[in-house]
């Protein structure tokens, strides 16, 4: 029996590439992992440093469970009815037989819409919809319809939630175009050779396996409307209490204001939209084992 010497391994050698992505990774680490830190570590600390959970004691309180309870409503509208119109204006485009001309326009409008918001959103939806806005006064003189006496107000729960479906609605045009785009032609023929109806296909073929795409794709969705700051504070300032306008009045130190309660909120609304996060990218991994 000969012996058998292990073959040595040649020494690594460093990969230029990372170079690459290490602007990223000081990117995410400068913005997002040490302010994520700092949240969660201040919401266990007094102003003098020590552990405390009064912080975390001080979010089961009527008026701060009250702002949560708000935003999550909001974020359910938006994402529920972002989810729905998105997915529809999808389908026409990709498999409703519409000419491929639209597809283009529309997935380009959907990334720049998707990324629209903040104070500029909120003018355009006040110069809208607002009191004096156009679309209001058009309705009132031309129409006779006024939308104040139906008890519409931008400045309220379903302003905002329409507010926030101009980039629900594109963001999920985005995720859902290349789900529907990975339906195979076969899956449809196979049906149809089995005496399927269109319906049937859709209910027993289609939506099964875009199912998991849907449900994460609204989880992405209520994280996104969730966590929505700039918009909510630039369109309805205080006047709507939900949980993002409640922090930002913490935060920044008025009179009755509370940073270390202000950290507790941050830090609830961070493990909300961890748990919204998480589920969509279970989801959207299960689905594409499917749609390869």
């Amino acid at each position: 029996m000969t012996d058998q010497t292990p073959h040595s391994r040649p020494p690594r050698r460093f990969n230029p590439a990372w170079l690459g992505v290490l602007p990223f990774a000081l990117f995410v680490s400068m913005f997002l992992i040490a302010p994520t830190l700092n949240i969660v570590i201040g919401a266990f600390q007094t102003p003098d440093g020590s552990f405390t959970l009064a912080n975390i004691q001080g979010l089961f309180t009527r008026s701060i469970m009250s702002s949560y309870w708000i935003s999550i409503k909001i974020s359910v509208a938006s994402a529920a009815i972002g989810s729905l119109v998105g997915f529809l204006m999808a389908t026409a485009v990709v498999l409703g037989g519409l000419p491929r001309g639209l597809r283009a326009p529309l997935m380009t409008f959907s990334g720049v819409a998707s990324n629209f918001a903040g104070v500029p959103l909120a003018f355009a939806f006040l110069a809208t919809l607002g009191p004096l806005g156009l679309v209001t006064g058009v309705l009132r003189t031309e129409f006779g319809i006024n939308l104040r006496a139906y008890g519409f107000n931008i400045l309220s729960f379903w302003g905002l939630t329409i507010t926030y479906l101009f980039f629900q609605i594109p963001l999920m045009i985005l995720i859902i175009t290349p789900a529907l785009d990975g339906l195979k032609r076969e899956w449809r023929e196979a049906a149809s050779c089995l005496g399927a109806t269109g319906a049937q296909y859709w209910r027993m073929v289609a939506l099964p396996i875009l199912f998991p795409t849907i449900i994460g794709t609204f989880a992405l969705l209520f994280a996104n409307a969730f966590g929505a700051v700039a918009t909510a504070i630039a369109l309805t300032g205080s006047s709507l209490n939900i949980a993002p306008i409640m922090l930002f009045a913490q935060i920044r130190g008025d009179v009755l204001g509370d940073p270390q309660l202000g950290y507790a909120m941050a830090f609830g609304m961070i493990v909300i939209t961890a748990v919204a996060n998480v589920t969509y990218i279970v989801l959207r991994i299960r689905s594409e084992r499917w749609l390869k």
